[in-house]
């Protein structure tokens, strides 16, 4: 019998996966390649159902003879390692951003003589309510809250992009750019304390209580499906610290980060410009200890956030607490700096992955711009987040079409500089 190759995410099986995996079982011994969740994150949103259940499920389908594991959407390591005298596919991959997938499938079974065959590809109109279901899933707080934790373990690094209300957090979730047969697009979302309290025409002191903060995060939750990463200031006090982590557990935020300062917050992008006083070490790390223990799950994480290099208190004041809050329990290390190279926070990073391999790295690179993601990862990042960049670009913008419309005594001139209402409009999620 001929070998068969088919490929499939199968996150939600529905019945036309049923009817490709009998065609593609007629034409000889079919294998089955499940993407990982790695994989399916990269194109498409995060899977509901995770890989070792897809696989399982797969594998119980009648005319499946063997399930396989596919770690990207390239085909090539597979085709080459198992050989397949056919590969299956739909034909909707002719167009769009899986078309150079496709051209690299044709390439590599000609290397050996494999035969691509191609079923028309039908989209049926359930599919996309079942679709609509899979996101309402994903929004709810017991599937939003872990995920942060899963990404991690699947994707190495992350990028987090902020969002400071519900418009800007539909941005984040669908924005995608296609390159090279995947589809780019954000893990996550960062509620910027900066940006929040800029949106609200008010500095940026942590002015805006937590009950505001709150209102943000549910109007954003409320279109969104991506995990949430807020950024809480210096925490406070510690006895309304650990029940503020607990409702941000509850109603489905993955993490917290919180920076090593007492006293009125000033933005660290400041630094010793204005008076900013550090936390003592042990009391930090009781503040990280004491809010750990107040958490009902392990899904939610609390990240310290180490202000030494922006308050120039040097390298060795910087690995020491982070390996101090690391041992009080914190979940991740964010390293900040307000130079414009990256050659202190890469020295951290090479000292800190010296001695511990495993906790989260978190970066904000505003200043040093100009690392790219991939370099950042080799180097040992976890997460990357763009802190502000969407409210710094959307200011300018506004402000440039308030000043046409003044200069002009009309509106005219400002359209090209706007979005068509009807595309707006399409932005927005329908009521149901």
């Amino acid at each position: 019998m001929k070998k068969v190759y088919l490929s499939m995410s199968s996150d939600i099986i529905h019945n036309g996966h049923i009817k490709i995996i009998a065609k593609a079982s007629q034409l000889g011994e079919l294998t089955v390649a499940v993407l990982t969740d790695e994989a399916v994150a990269r194109y498409k949103r995060y899977p509901m159902i995770p890989f070792e259940e897809r696989v399982q499920i797969i594998g119980s389908i009648k005319g499946v003879a063997d399930v396989v594991e596919q770690t990207t959407i390239d085909y090539t390591e597979n085709l080459l390692k198992y050989k397949p005298d056919i590969v299956v596919h739909g034909d909707d991959w002719k167009q769009g951003f899986q078309q150079p997938i496709r051209e690299k499938v044709i390439e590599t079974l000609k290397t050996y003589g494999g035969e691509l065959v191609e079923f028309p590809y039908t989209q049926e109109e359930n599919l996309i309510a079942i679709e609509k279901t899979a996101r309402k899933i994903l929004s709810m707080p017991e599937k939003r809250r872990p995920r942060l934790r899963e990404l991690l373990r699947h994707k190495g690094c992350l990028s987090i992009m902020e969002a400071h209300n519900g418009l800007t957090g539909l941005i984040v979730e669908d924005t995608q750019v296609q390159t090279n047969g995947e589809i780019k697009q954000f893990d996550g979302m960062w509620v910027s304390s900066l940006c929040d309290s800029t949106a609200k025409g008010k500095p940026d002191i942590e002015l805006v209580d937590t009950t505001s903060r709150l209102k943000t995060i549910q109007e954003i939750m409320e279109v969104t499906t991506k995990p949430i990463i807020l950024d809480g200031d210096t925490g406070g006090l510690v006895e309304h610290l650990q029940f503020f982590v607990k409702t941000l557990e509850r109603i489905g935020v993955s993490a917290i980060i919180i920076e090593d300062k007492v006293g009125l917050k000033k933005n660290s992008l400041f630094g010793t410009e204005v008076e900013q006083v550090q936390a003592p070490i042990c009391d930090f790390a009781e503040k990280i200890r004491i809010s750990k223990a107040s958490l009902s799950t392990t899904d939610f994480m609390i990240i310290a956030r180490i202000e030494s290099l922006i308050l120039e208190q040097g390298m060795e004041d910087a690995l020491e607490r982070a390996f101090a809050y690391v041992e009080a329990g914190a979940d991740g290390i964010m390293i900040h700096s307000r130079q414009k190279t990256p050659d202190e926070i890469m020295e951290f990073i090479s000292s800190f992955r010296a001695k511990d391999k495993q906790t989260p790295i978190v970066i904000v690179p505003t200043t040093f711009n100009s690392v790219t993601e991939s370099e950042w990862s080799d180097m040992g990042v976890n997460i990357i987040i763009y802190a502000n960049q969407l409210i710094r670009s959307a200011f300018p913008a506004m402000k440039r079409t308030a000043e046409t419309i003044l200069k002009n005594n009309r509106c005219m001139e400002a359209d090209e500089a706007c979005m068509p209402i009807k595309e707006i409009l399409t932005l927005i999620p329908e009521a149901e």
